[in-house]
Formats: C-alpha cells, structure tokens, sequence
C-alpha cells in the first residue's frame, strides 16, 4: 500500500486528507491541554505528550511485551497499516470497494448534517454538554466516522491471523488514543466543567498530572484511602514460613473442624496474592476458612535487584514444591489439595508434573483459575510474540536483571486503554476530578517487579513456543513435563469475557489432564468473573454435562447449563469430598519450634512496592 495512490483505493487520498485535516485541529487543541507545556517531548503540541511521562521506555516499546509506540506521534494511514503489521499491508479490493462507497455515503450524510451532526451509541460523548456544543458535536461524529472506516480497513488486511491480529490491534490503539475527548479543546464536557468551576477544575487537573508523573502512573483510585493489612488483605492469619521467593500465610481456622487435607492457594507473581483477600465479604481466602479448610496461601516477595537472576526453575522448586512441602510438614497430612490463579496456576501445573516426573504425588486435587497451560489460544497477548521479540528479550536478561512493574502494569492497561488509561486521563487531568477509593483498581495499581530471565524462559517456552503441552519437550527442575502423569482430580474455572487467558485458553486444559476434571465457566472478566462471592449474588456460570469435554470449547458452551450465582458454592462442593475427615482445628500457627509465627498476616512482602 502506497500513500495516496494505491490503484485498490483511490478514495484514500481524500480520506487521508479528511483525517490529516482532524490531526491537525487536534494536534493544536493539545496547546490547551493542561500541563502539555510541562510534559516531556520535542513538541508540547504532541497530542501523547500527556501519556508519555508514564510509558516505560526501552527497545520493547511502552509496554513490557512491546506495544506500538503511541508516543511516537500521530502516522498517517499507510504508515499505521505497515508498522502495525511490520510489512507492506494487502487489502481484498471488493471489501475496499465496499468500504469505500460506505465511506463517502456517510461522510456525505455527515457534512450534509453540518453542525446539526450528533456522534451517537458511544458514551464517551454521551453528555449533554456534547449535545449542546455544535462544534464539538461535529468533531465527534467526524471522529466516529473516521474511526469505523479506520477498523473497516483492518478487517479487510489480508495475511494470517496473527498479522490481522497486530494490525486491528495497532488501529484501535490509535482510534483510542485520538479520541476528541481526550482533549480540551474538544471534550465539551472539559470545558463545561471548566466554565462553571471558574478554571478551578483546570487547576485541579494539572496539580494531578503533577502528582501521577510524580509517582509514575495514572491514579485510578484514590490510593491514599488503603493500607495493606490495615483495609485490605486483612483476614487474620500468621507468616510460618518465608524464603528470599516467598512467605507462607497460615489463615485462623474459622471453624471448630477443619479437613485432615489443608488447602494451599498459589497466586500469581506479577501482582500480589491480596486480589483473594481485598475485603472480608469478598475474600476467597476467607471463604475457604469458611468452609473448613485449613487455608496456607504464598504470598511472593516483590523482586529486587537482589533476585535479577532467578529463574522459572527457582519459582517452581524453591516457591511452589517448597510451599507444598512445607504446608504438608506443618499439617502432618500426607497430601494436599492446591490451588493455582493464572500464572499460579500455571506455575503449580509445572510443579506437579515435576513432582510426578519424580514419582511423587503430594496434592490430592489441583484447581486451576483463569489458567493458561495449552498456549494455542492466548487472546490478544498474542500479538505481542514473536521470535524477534523473545530473542530481544533473551539478550536484555541474559546477566538477569529485572522487568519493572510499571512495564507490566502499561501493557495489561493497554489492553483495555478506553476503560483503564484514557477514561482517568479524561477524568484526572481534562475535568479534575479524583477518582473515587476502590479497592480492587488501589490492588491493579500495585505493581511488582519480575526477575528478567523467569520472563524470558516464560515468554518462550509458552506464549511463543507452547512447548508445555508438547510431552517431553519443556525441561524444567531437570524434569520432561509430561502432563500424562498428572492424574489428580482438577477443578477448571475461565471466565466468559476474560482478555487476558480467552475462555477457550482456560478451557484447553481439559485436554491436557488424564484424571477426573470438571469445568466451570464463570460470567466476566479476568478478575471480576473469579472474585464473586455467593452472598453478592451476582452474575452466573455454566456447566457442561458430566465428564463430557469436546476439544472446542464452543461445542461445550452450546452444551453447557447456565446457573445464576457465583460458581464458588459449585466448587465449594466438588472440594468437600477430597477434603479427607474433619478434625479438631489447630489452636496456634504452624508446627513447634520448626515452624513458628514469625509476623501476622498479611506480612511484610506483601507491603514492599515495585
């Protein structure tokens, strides 16, 4: 595709035009953007300057799994198609044509409409203030036209998925990123707000852009309000264990008997393990006390310097066989049930399948949430793996080193930048507001750090290379991962709407245990969708018939029942059975003189900031 002059699309040259005229009025609206002389960068026009004192820099790009450059400046259409896809783009010309006569029949409708133009079906310019304002009504509804004949445009990118992937990808950064509304020269709602505060909210916008470039990136809630330990993950408990990867939390039994078989939650390591503990009525950690189980939980220690050379290797046989046996020493109990979140799920997958390379068999039941241990589908995280990506990495970590939280919590935003970057953008600096105290975006704000080459094995052997799954062929503690040889039963929870592990990369871990499983999809997201307590009474989830799992996870859903409510009370009761019998619950934390209580939950490694 050539500039302007691609004999597919001769329409090209006048909606370049239309959409370079756009770039302009908003590249001089971001003059009026408060703070845009105090941002970093060649020019203060630069409608990213605002959001790039908070992206990571580095050969990577933004974002830890490198994201497009958005502060790179504003391209022009050919360029955003090429750099997205890394090569020269090819379009189906019938789908062009179509886009084409689209275009001009509603750019027609548009200017014919005039200032009397409404952008409509987008909440963004939902406001009165947007109805009220002829001319940023019109630059609205001009930036929607542009912004469907631009997703047009990459729907109809030839090449393989992974390709057409980057490129729509790219497109709906940029879309995103250019929105009127991110400037105040065109966000009526900005300057309503700004009109009536006598400019106080103008004030109030940069004081805090001042503040969130101080502490390197933008409040989503007001984290002032929260203390770990204090109003969040304050379930009562003890640390009985720690090492330089982790501590081990034992939780105060809430019942008089518990079940012979203690019960070990593995969080993810890149972010901390309190998600399952934010408030008593919506604790997992708490609910499982509740239910009987003598509750141990790793929460990891947020790297430093120090730990730049751990590796996968270390997580699993130092962090997560070290937590069972431990758990195992302190109870007395022969074996175990566990628990896995995302990359603790996958991480307590790898440690079973060494275990059982060995011969041994200490966990009785695994459940595994929102986890990837087949990486054929991995949702929009796809887009960012390459060979030429993972050997850049490969070459950053080969004396270790670490990858900052600040990358990883960029590029998970990034995800969802209209939700989780654009809308405080919008909301702290445009309008200056504060955002309102919530517990679970104060736990998405507080990041952690990863060891370089954990990141580096992770990123290959997995995302690019999904060798787990492939028998013999991932080595790791010196073992051949063999899945085969993990009979226990498995409980497999994914969530409908998740973006990070796509519910048919949750439910492809049907196919890779032999035993007894059961899989459960839960309504929402990611988080949301996993922390759902039964008393909220919200949501619903879905059971498929009994030890049925075709290999498309869509043939299960058209098979599956829904059942309101959280899916909790359904797991609560498959882990009842494999629980052993009851016994009288421990009066004191772990185990003698060998495991003493060393500081009450939730520790101090929980508390430590990337």
């Amino acid at each position: 595709m050539t500039s302007g002059k691609n004999p597919q699309a001769p329409w090209l040259e006048a909606a370049q035009q239309f959409q370079q005229n756009l770039i302009h009025q908003w590249s001089q609206a971001a003059k009026s953007f408060p703070g845009a002389a105090t941002m970093p960068g060649k020019d203060a026009v630069d409608p990213f300057a605002a959001m790039r004192a908070f992206l990571p820099k580095g050969t990577g790009g933004p974002g830890a799994f490198g994201m497009p450059d958005m502060g790179a400046g504003l391209p022009g259409i050919n360029d955003l198609f090429n750099q997205a896809a890394g090569e020269q783009v090819k379009f189906d010309p019938a789908k062009l044509l179509e886009i084409q006569n689209t275009y001009f029949t509603e750019a027609t409708q548009l200017m014919s409409q005039g200032l009397d133009a409404k952008p409509t079906g987008d909440r963004r310019f939902a406001g009165e203030a947007w109805a009220s304002n002829p001319m940023a009504s019109f630059s609205a509804a001009s930036y929607l036209l542009n912004a469907r004949t631009l997703m047009a445009m990459a729907e109809a990118v030839e090449g393989d998925a992974k390709q057409r992937t980057r490129v729509r990808f790219a497109v709906q950064q940029w879309i995103d990123a250019s929105s009127p509304s991110n400037f105040l020269a065109f966000n009526a709602d900005a300057q309503k707000k700004a009109i009536d505060s006598q400019g106080e909210s103008i004030a109030k916008g940069v004081a805090n852009m001042l503040h969130d470039m101080k502490q390197g990136h933008v409040s989503m809630t007001d984290e002032s309000v929260f203390e770990v330990g204090k109003n969040v993950a304050t379930t009562e408990g003890a640390v009985v264990f720690e090492n330089e990867l982790f501590q081990l939390i034992e939780y105060k039994p809430l019942t008089a008997k518990v079940y012979e078989r203690p019960f070990l939650l593995v969080p993810p390591c890149i972010n901390k393990f309190y998600i399952l503990d934010l408030q008593p009525a919506n604790s997992l950690i708490r609910y499982c006390a509740e239910q009987g189980h003598r509750t141990f939980v790793v929460s990891w220690r947020n790297p430093d310097e120090s730990m730049g050379d751990k590796t996968w290797d270390d997580y699993i046989e130092d962090a997560v066989i070290e937590a069972i046996g431990v758990t195992r020493d302190i109870t007395g109990a022969k074996t175990i049930n566990a628990l896995g979140f995302c990359v603790g799920g996958t991480m307590l997958s790898n440690a079973l399948a060494v275990l059982a390379a060995r011969g041994e068999e200490p966990v009785n039941s695994a459940t595994f949430l929102t986890t990837l241990i087949d990486f054929t589908d991995t949702g929009i995280l796809d887009v960012f793996i390459d060979e030429n990506f993972v050997k850049m990495r490969e070459r950053q970590y080969a004396k270790g080193g670490l990858m900052p939280g600040r990358d990883l919590a960029t590029t998970f935003s990034f995800l969802r930048p209209n939700d989780l970057v654009w809308n405080y953008v919008v909301g702290n600096y445009l309008k200056g507001e504060s955002p309102p105290p919530f517990d679970l975006l104060y736990w998405n704000s507080d990041a952690t750090n990863l060891p370089g080459p954990y990141c580096a094995w992770y990123l290959r052997e997995t995302y690019l290379e999904n060798k787990l799954v492939k028998p013999g062929k991932a080595v790791v503690c010196g073992e051949k991962i063999d899945f085969r040889k993990v009979k226990i039963p498995v409980y497999l929870y994914g969530s409908r709407e998740d973006h990070i592990v796509p519910i048919g990369g949750a439910y492809a871990s049907t196919q890779v245990f032999p035993g007894k499983k059961r899989f459960v999809m839960g309504a929402s997201g990611h988080i949301a969708g996993v922390i759902n307590p039964p008393a909220a009474n919200k949501r619903s989830h879905w059971i498929g018939p009994a030890n049925k799992f075709p290999a498309d996870v869509n043939e299960w859903i058209e098979s599956a029942t829904e059942h309101k409510g959280s899916w909790w009370t359904d797991w609560a009761a498959w882990l009842k059975p494999l629980g052993g019998k009851q016994i009288a619950a421990p009066k004191t934390y772990g185990k003698g003189k060998s495991y003493v209580a060393i500081e009450p939950a939730p520790g101090r490694y929980v508390k430590a900031k990337a």
